[in-house]
């Protein structure tokens, strides 16, 4: 079995100009789940697919993702990414940009080992992929300057924005195994309920986290009045009371960081948030589950999927 951090340690950036370079050793150095990179092998597996050959697939998606991370930081203005300082913040904005732009190109690089036969297939599902990612990160922008969002919009803005990198890379860890086409659109389905999942429970911790095991500033979503589960499903449960006061700060203009947080996270409790969030968290977990069981393989090729769905499901961090 290919230790997938250890590839990715295996990836030389020591080059020139090490204003480029740098900044990508120190995303893909800043940890992480591999959680993409993961779910591609895992489906390899399951199909008793060559690792060898999924690596490189495996390796660009998590050399993507990585790059949506460092644009995205600085879209938020991020600070803190992983419990270390954004790349934008420790070096500067358009170095994040730039390096970021290499890792796109380095993804696409990794891709160009793929065998001739499987290429094609492989490049159409990325790039539906990249184009799906775009196009979720400018309905999140969108949303930021709407002042009603539907839970049903936030579910499809994550869907593109995040779940289908998951799907994604199911289906491409299955296709370098020659899985059947119908398979391999049930382990799409199957990453998409995770990603869904994911991001929900994403949403809570950056309320109800603990900032040393979340890796990110908690509160951060509540200071940039930034569009999540937890906020939708607050304005969206709320009585006329505490909609109006949950307004209030949404709305105001200068403030203390620290009394927003502990007051936007107490009407969030008075709300009772995190249990409806938690409800829909369980509820695309079981979709998945659902799906999983759907693939025809024996249970024990299901196992390693099976165990990081439910770890995400109680996950910290």
């Amino acid at each position: 079995m290919i230790d997938i951090n250890a590839a990715i340690r295996d990836l030389s950036w020591h080059r020139e100009p090490l204003g480029l370079y740098e900044p990508i050793a120190y995303a893909l150095e800043g940890g992480g789940k591999r959680l993409r990179p993961t779910l591609a092998m895992i489906a390899c597996r399951m199909y008793d697919g060559n690792e060898e050959q999924t690596l490189p697939v495996a390796l660009a998606l998590e050399i993507f993702h990585n790059f949506t991370l460092l644009h995205d930081d600085v879209m938020d203005h991020a600070p803190v990414r992983r419990g270390r300082p954004t790349v934008h913040v420790r070096w500067d904005d358009n170095t994040a940009i730039l390096s970021g732009d290499q890792m796109m190109t380095e993804a696409y690089i990794r891709l160009e080992s793929v065998d001739p036969a499987r290429l094609p297939r492989v490049l159409h599902i990325f790039n539906r992929m990249a184009t799906d990612i775009w196009s979720g990160q400018q309905l999140d922008m969108e949303y930021e300057h709407r002042e009603n969002v539907t839970i049903d919009e936030y579910i499809e803005m994550v869907r593109l924005k995040t779940s289908v990198l998951l799907g994604t890379a199911l289906q491409l860890g299955a296709l370098m195994a020659d899985a059947p086409e119908p398979d391999q659109q049930l382990l799409y389905r199957i990453g998409e309920r995770i990603g869904l999942a994911f991001q929900i429970q994403d949403d809570v911790l950056d309320v109800w986290g603990d900032e040393c095991t979340f890796g990110k500033r908690i509160g951060g979503d509540i200071v940039q009045n930034k569009k999540s589960m937890v906020q939708i499903m607050a304005l969206h449960h709320a009585d006329a009371a505490r909609k109006k006061e949950l307004h209030e700060w949404l709305h105001r203009e200068t403030f203390d960081e620290a009394e927003k947080i502990r007051e936007v996270t107490r009407l969030y409790n008075e709300i009772h948030v995190r249990p409806l969030c938690d409800e829909r968290i369980a509820a695309y977990t079981n979709e998945a589950m659902g799906y999983i069981e759907q693939l025809p393989l024996p249970v024990e090729k299901k196992t390693e999927l099976i165990d990081i769905a439910r770890k995400l499901l109680n996950r910290k961090n």
